[in-house]
């Protein structure tokens, strides 16, 4: 038996079987985080009942995507930068009041996310976050390469639809549609109700309704995320097949640290399922 044959093959098959770099697409679920919602509709402004607000909540799995470029061409250890876009749904209502019989018109909250994968939708709870990772192969054997890492995380988070945000977008229009709506309760015989004044009230509450809408989907477009930095710890797999440029992979990963809203319970886990070119 030819040894050195054997042993060249080996090394050829084991080379052959990394990439230099890669670059991957996977599916990025995020475990665990919750988001809490409201017991009961409330005002968005205290001691005004006239807009009422009830937002949802979520738990489980955030469902998500991501990207991720490898360097593995250094001695000892390998780099990774991954970028993850996860997303939790949630609904939303406004509650405009009819003061001609103290009822109360809903008016579903929907978001315009132009340009996104969302389109419009009910609202979510976006969470971007991009890795930076060190990683530490566990074996050196031919085609899997099992590691364990960590590194540098960098969180983007949207909002909450919560009463603060949208008490914050009662404009000039909206105010003049309250006092309106404010003067007709102030004014009606409750038992003698003239149909001119409820079709009056009824056209100025959904007006409000539609505009209070509008004024929390333009602001929700232009609403600014919260920018927060943690770390992560990781686990993983990479397996390719000598000569062919395609690689999976697939890691598990813990975070901690991260800004995130109130409402909003993280759960810290994500795990990346995927695949890519790898030359």
């Amino acid at each position: 038996m030819n040894f050195k044959a054997l042993l060249a093959a080996g090394a050829l098959l084991a080379t052959q079987s990394f990439a230099i770099v890669g670059l991957g697409v996977h599916y990025a679920p995020g475990f665990g985080t919750k988001m809490s919602g409201m017991d009961s509709p409330a005002p968005i402004n205290e001691n005004d009942n006239s807009v009422l607000l009830k937002h949802e909540g979520f738990s489980g799995t955030m469902q998500g995507f991501g990207f991720k470029l490898w360097v593995d061409l250094l001695p000892v250890i390998d780099i990774e930068a991954t970028m993850n876009f996860q997303f939790g749904s949630y609904d939303a209502t406004l509650y405009v009041e009819n003061p001609t019989d103290n009822s109360y018109i809903e008016v579903p909250l929907e978001i315009e996310l132009g340009g996104t994968p969302f389109a419009k939708a009910n609202p979510k709870f976006v969470a971007m976050t991009g890795d930076l990772s060190i990683t530490y192969p566990i074996t050196f054997i031919p085609i899997i390469r099992p590691y364990i890492g960590g590194g540098l995380s960098y969180h983007l988070n949207s909002f909450v639809l919560n009463q603060k945000f949208v008490s914050s977008v009662v404009d000039e229009r909206a105010m003049t549609l309250v006092k309106e709506l404010a003067g007709i309760g102030t004014n009606i015989d409750p038992e003698n109700l003239d149909p001119n004044t409820r079709a009056m009230a009824e056209e100025k509450s959904k007006e409000l309704g539609e505009t209070m809408k509008q004024n929390v989907q333009d602001a929700a477009t232009n609403e600014g995320l919260t920018k927060s930095l943690g770390g992560h710890v990781l686990v993983g797999l990479r397996a390719k097949l000598p000569i062919i440029p395609i690689a999976a992979y697939g890691n598990f990963k813990y975070y901690f640290g991260g800004d995130y809203p109130k409402e909003v319970d993280a759960g810290n886990m994500t795990v990346e399922v995927g695949v890519g070119l790898a030359i």
